[in-house]
């Protein structure tokens, strides 16, 4: 019975490191500080690539005007030899995605890459003057409005909700 010993003794050995461990665990997970929370999204200064894209595109770029500062700019590019790609993104107040996209790029390719597949829809809605069309079934949702004689595209498009997203459509401005 000597043999059947030893097998007791390395069962009790494995149970009781199985239990060091999961008390070095239990320490480890209450002692290290740990945050569930999502980091803060740094807000950036979008005014001088603004400045330089107003003058440098061949439309009228858009950015908004008079939003509560709750709505946080957090990434900015102006691509002149990419079809004059202009892109403004922003978190909600409710930490949804915005973005603002426009370019002189073929407008199918342009749309479905700022929307990230979403399909045009049958509706539209007025927003300060100029009708928008809703694309709904990607990635993101978007409002669009289609050119006004210069050759661009304009979308606003992201997680947000539609109510986010017309009242990013209202607040854009041209100059």
């Amino acid at each position: 019975m000597a043999g059947s010993n030893g097998k007791q003794k390395t069962v009790r050995d494995m149970v009781l490191s199985l239990g060091l461990i999961m008390i070095a665990a239990a320490v480890v997970y209450l002692f290290i500080p740990h945050d569930d929370h999502a980091p803060d999204i740094k807000r950036v200064d979008y005014r001088v690539e603004l400045l330089t894209a107003r003058r440098a595109a061949s439309y009228p770029v858009a950015a908004p005007d008079g939003l509560p500062q709750s709505w946080k700019a957090t990434s900015v590019r102006f691509k002149g030899s990419d079809s004059d790609a202009w892109h403004l993104g922003f978190q909600a107040p409710d930490g949804e995605y915005v973005a603002v996209e426009q370019s002189t790029k073929k407008r199918s390719e342009f749309i479905d890459t700022a929307s990230q597949g979403a399909e045009e829809t049958e509706v539209t809605q007025e927003i300060a003057g100029r009708t928008w069309i809703r694309y709904t079934g990607g990635r993101y949702d978007a409002l669009v409005l289609k050119d006004d004689g210069d050759g661009s595209t304009t979308v606003v498009t992201g997680t947000a909700s539609f109510g986010q997203l017309t009242k990013m459509a209202a607040a854009l401005k041209t100059a």
